[in-house]
Parts: C-alpha cells; sequence; structure tokens
C-alpha cells in the first residue's frame, strides 16, 4: 500500500473474489473479477439484483454493470458466474459505463446470451459503434500519424503504433444494434433502489457513474480510481481536445456525496474515503503540470515530456496512453494561456512557456 491509499479506507481489506465466484459488497451488489492481458490486469464488474415488468409478468433477475473484453477465456468466466451465482435467475440487462474495451468487450455477447438490452449514454454507445467498426480516423492506424505530430520520430514505434489498426475490432467485435440512453442525473431503477446517473468527461467521450443515496454506493467506473490515475488522453479523432480540463471538471460533481460512501471503482478495490481520492488526483494533476511547465522553460513536444511525466519503462501499449496523456497535460497549459504552441518546420508541435 503507497501513502496515498494508506489515507483510504480498504472496505474488505485484501480480500477478492476469486475466479469464476462473487463478493456481496451491499445487500443485493456482486463484486466480480476479470483478467485482462495488459499491466492493469483486471477489471471489477457488478452485478446488481433486479426486477423487471414483462408481458408474462415481473421477472427477477440481474442487471450487469460492465462486461470485460472480447476473449474465449472471459467467456469462460462468464460462464462460470452464471453457472454458479446467478442462483438461477437471468440477466436482465447490460449496463455499460463507457466504451473502452475492457468495460463493453463483450456487451454484444451478453445481450445475446440472455436477451438483454444494452444501457449506455448516447456518447459511449456512439463512439463503441464507431469503434468497432473501425472507421478512418477512429482505427488504429490513426494513431501514428497524430503522434507523430507531437514528436514521435522512431520508426519501430511508428511501426508498432500502425500495427495496432485492428486493436479495438479485435476486443470488441461487434456493439448491440441498439441501446437505452442513459442521461445525467437521471434515475435508473434496479431492484427497487433508484441510482443516480453521473456523467464525467476526459477519460471518454460521457462515461456514467452510478450513485445509490439510500445506501451511499457509488459504481465508480474509470472516473475515480484508488491506486492510480484515470487517464486522460488527447487522442487522433479529438485532437484539440482538453481533457484534463474535462475531467477536472466532472470530478466536482462527486462533492455532494456523502463522506461514507462505499466506492466501487473499476479497477483496484472498493474503498471509502471518496473526497480524500479526489483531492488526491487534483493534487496529482495540479503536480505534473508544474513539472510540464517547469520542463518547457525551453520548447519541448509531447514525446520530449514523457521522462517528466513517467519514469519507467513503456511497451506500446502505455506508449499510446502515455503519449496521450502528455498532450493532454500540454493541452490544458496551452488553453491556460500558460503555454504557446509552435509548430516547426520538421512538422511537430512543441510548446514553450509564455
Amino acid at each position: 500500500m503507497n501513502a496515498l491509499e494508506s489515507q483510504l479506507e480498504y472496505a474488505f481489506g485484501d480480500t477478492l473474489p476469486a475466479l469464476g465466484a462473487t463478493l456481496e459488497v451491499a445487500p443485493g451488489v456482486l463484486w466480480l473479477r476479470m483478467g485482462l492481458p495488459f499491466a492493469l490486469d483486471h477489471i471489477n464488474l457488478w452485478l446488481l439484483e433486479d426486477e423487471v415488468d414483462t408481458p408474462a409478468g415481473r421477472v427477477r433477475g440481474w442487471t450487469a454493470v460492465d462486461c470485460g473484453i472480447a476473449t474465449d477465456i472471459t467467456k469462460e468466466s462468464w460462464e462460470a458466474i452464471f453457472a454458479t451465482q446467478l442462483r438461477g435467475l437471468p440477466i436482465l440487462r447490460v449496463l455499460v459505463t463507457h466504451c473502452h474495451p475492457d468495460h463493453v468487450g463483450l456487451a454484444d455477447w451478453l445481450c445475446r446470451r440472455w436477451h438483454a438490452p444494452l444501457w449506455m449514454s448516447a456518447a459511449e454507445y456512439g463512439f463503441a459503434r464507431l469503434m468497432s467498426a473501425g472507421l478512418p480516423g477512429a482505427d488504429g492506424s490513426a494513431a501514428a500519424p497524430h503522434f507523430r505530430l507531437h514528436g514521435l520520430t522512431d520508426a519501430e514505434q511508428i511501426a508498432k503504433l500502425a500495427g495496432r489498426n485492428h486493436y479495438y475490432q479485435n476486443l470488441v467485435p461487434s456493439v448491440p444494434l441498439a441501446y437505452t440512453r442513459m442521461q445525467d442525473q437521471h434515475m435508473v431503477r434496479i431492484g427497487g433502489r433508484d441510482w443516480r446517473v453521473i456523467t464525467g468527461f476526459g477519460h471518454s467521450p460521457e462515461h456514467v457513474s452510478l450513485y445509490a443515496g439510500d445506501v451511499r454506493l457509488l459504481i465508480s467506473g474509470d472516473m475515480v480510481l484508488p491506486r492510480i490515475s484515470t487517464n486522460v488522453s488527447v487522442f487522433a479523432i479529438e485532437p484539440e481536445s482538453n481533457p484534463v480540463q474535462q475531467y477536472l471538471d466532472s470530478l466536482k460533481k462527486y462533492a455532494g456525496l456523502a463522506d461514507d460512501t462505499l466506492v466501487l471503482p473499476s479497477h483496484g478495490k472498493p474503498f471509502r474515503g471518496l473526497h480524500t481520492r479526489i483531492a488526491q488526483l487534483n493534487d496529482h494533476h495540479r503536480a505534473r503540470l508544474a513539472e510540464v511547465v517547469e520542463a518547457c522553460a525551453t520548447p519541448q513536444s509531447a514525446v520530449d515530456i514523457l521522462p517528466v511525466m513517467f519514469k519507467r519503462p513503456l511497451d506500446t501499449h502505455q506508449l499510446s496512453f502515455a503519449l496521450g496523456e502528455a498532450v493532454a497535460h500540454l493541452h490544458k497549459l496551452w488553453f491556460d494561456g500558460v503555454l504557446q504552441r509552435q509548430l516547426g518546420e520538421d512538422k511537430v508541435y512543441r510548446f514553450v512557456a509564455v
């Protein structure tokens, strides 16, 4: 446990749900984990007891929150859950917090498997469809020219990024053809309990978190994580964006939530200390921004400031997110008027302190 984590209260200590099993974190709320083939090696998923009205009468079952990536291993893990953890009840709906592959990857499979509807926000659903289709600008090959503008000139690294052309489609091969929209501040009724939708920006187009005020539970998705900071990146499809500012603004939406809220994050362990963690995240970004300003005493590209922001070696998967985050911090300072942006004769953007 690092120094920042020690300021949080892990509600279940080091206890984790076993593979293919669940752990009840609140009445009617089950925690399960699926593996990921990345440095971040897991995702937390949630099952909420539910009831829905049908022409045949009221049916009891479960709402699944997030899905895991589309791999045979993940499907096998889900099948174990179906066989042993659902008490013979069906999945009634599939609710997805956002469009990233570890969250939406198996949504179509789950929806077809259980004849269940998909619930997402409009922007997240649209982006999932866009990227799963591999349309120009949203496909993996768009990353190479985008990051070349920000100083990536290493031919081997560029080739690796360009080679990830089908990365998203491999992890999200299909998305349901229809969905039910969730919107900010709307209430979603699940199992006799109202969950308030809180949308967030910066990490993804219209991320959905869910808050049940009567029991002080927050399904935070990727917006508030206990151990790592949420990735906020500038990518090719929205090259002039300001996601750091969007993310910091979004964190303010949690200010009114109860101090003892139990946070159910997509990565890491359930914890209490929401407002402490948000203060830590704000401090983290202030520190990173200060480091970037100091580095930009002379003109710097995003590639130039990678060693300032990231002290560890980066694989290709991590490089894409690290570069996106470096550009995002440069962009915030540029939008704030702290830095100027210059396009050099070599067609690389560099930023320098005003």
